[in-house]
């Protein structure tokens, strides 16, 4: 049973620390560091907008979504968020305590003796 800042969500199980996670690999989508149980995403409603919106995270505190999610394939800027950016959870997932469904080899790669640059 998870411990920590885990508690129960249905039948599984998610932090509920907001605390923004480290990203795995450069450009990996972050992850929800909340439950979305029972959040609303449909054609009509999104409720991660309801606080991650540029012009509503002052008032909620939230991180604002990227920039690049009010731009168009070719590169142009939208007074809202690109429909084809509008299903969060396409690329982001709530992040869960739990074990993993296939095996992972995954090293980053300050793992694999790779240093940054400029740091000889």
């Amino acid at each position: 049973m998870p411990t920590g800042p885990f508690k129960q969500a249905g039948s599984r199980w998610a932090t509920h620390d907001d605390v923004r996670k480290e990203r795995a690999y450069p450009d990996q989508p972050p992850v929800i560091p909340h439950s979305i149980e029972g959040y609303q995403l449909s054609v009509n409603t999104n409720r991660c907008l309801s606080c991650h919106k540029r012009e509503l995270t002052q008032e909620s505190g939230a991180p604002m979504i990227s920039v690049t999610h009010y731009m168009t394939r070719e590169g142009q800027m939208l007074a809202d968020v690109s429909p084809r950016r509008y299903f969060c959870t396409a690329c982001h997932v709530p992040q869960a305590d739990v074990r993993p469904l296939v095996g992972n080899t995954f090293r980053d790669m300050s793992e694999m003796g790779v240093s940054q640059a400029g740091s000889e």
